[in-house]
């Protein structure tokens, strides 16, 4: 399993104070050092924390660091003001991985997944041009892991005819359960990974992970990466950034 630093919440804080500190880059190769195995950048259209000129210099650190940039965002996003909307951010930075998130300009955070309906034309037009625009990136949607309380395994079959290479499964609900002492989830969510396995699309997870409900997911099996970035910036303040890293890296590649 990979490990994608999410570095969101620190562009977050550095708006906070419309100065240039924390600087993104700083804790970018200081993460990169540690031995992430990749960082991950989700801009919204009013750039409330990454912003496009973040993505770009990220992008392009993560080329000369030789790790993998995922870029997270709504494929329908258009420019607006400053934010250079997401087709053009695909074509400018030619990123390693496109995580195509179906999250409004209103959200707080991404909340649900993509699912069939009056986009799915649409969806699967923007998808070809990311493939012509950026042909060596890796495409996936994030998806809900449950549907109507039963694995989400629909889900497979739309991703396929969609045209992507993979999913990243929304572990919100899986996070939370762990959290409150229940594991009912586990079930559902190794059988939509292991029937996703079976095809040819990769499994990605990620929300609300962290060092509490990581090893749970890491029992299961069979994913490809995990992008984490609140719960390490927030166990950041208790235990310093160098070491939470350590700590995820650890836990991750199975040497705790």
């Amino acid at each position: 399993m990979k490990f994608s630093l999410n570095l969101n919440k620190i562009a977050l804080l550095r708006n906070a104070r419309g100065d240039n500190y924390p600087n993104l880059e700083e804790y970018a190769n200081q993460a990169i050092d540690l031995g992430v195995d990749g960082l991950t950048l989700h801009p919204r259209p009013d750039h409330r924390h990454a912003t496009s000129a973040d993505v770009i210099s990220i992008a392009e650190l993560c080329k000369k660091r030789e790790v993998d940039f995922n870029l997270e965002g709504n494929p329908f996003s258009e420019e607006l003001g400053n934010f250079l909307g997401f087709k053009n951010l695909v074509k400018e930075t030619q990123p390693d991985q496109i995580t195509l998130v179906p999250d409004s300009p209103s959200q707080i955070t991404s909340d649900h997944g993509w699912e069939s309906g009056p986009h799915d034309a649409l969806l699967k037009t923007e998808i070809n041009h990311f493939k012509n625009m950026s042909s060596n990136s890796k495409i996936s949607l994030f998806v809900d892991q449950l549907k109507d309380r039963k694995p989400n395994i629909d889900i497979i079959e739309y991703a396929r005819l969609i045209g992507v290479d993979g999913i990243e499964i929304h572990t919100g609900n899986f996070s939370k359960s762990i959290e409150n002492g229940d594991f009912s989830t586990i079930k559902p969510l190794s059988i939509l990974i292991s029937k996703t396995n079976s095809t040819n699309l990769f499994v990605n997870a990620g929300h609300d992970l962290n060092l509490f409900n990581l090893p749970e997911l890491i029992k299961i099996g069979g994913v490809n990466e995990v992008s984490i970035g609140h719960a390490v910036i927030t166990e950041s303040l208790k235990n310093g950034f160098a070491d939470t890293i350590k700590s995820y890296i650890n836990l991750i590649k199975g040497t705790l």
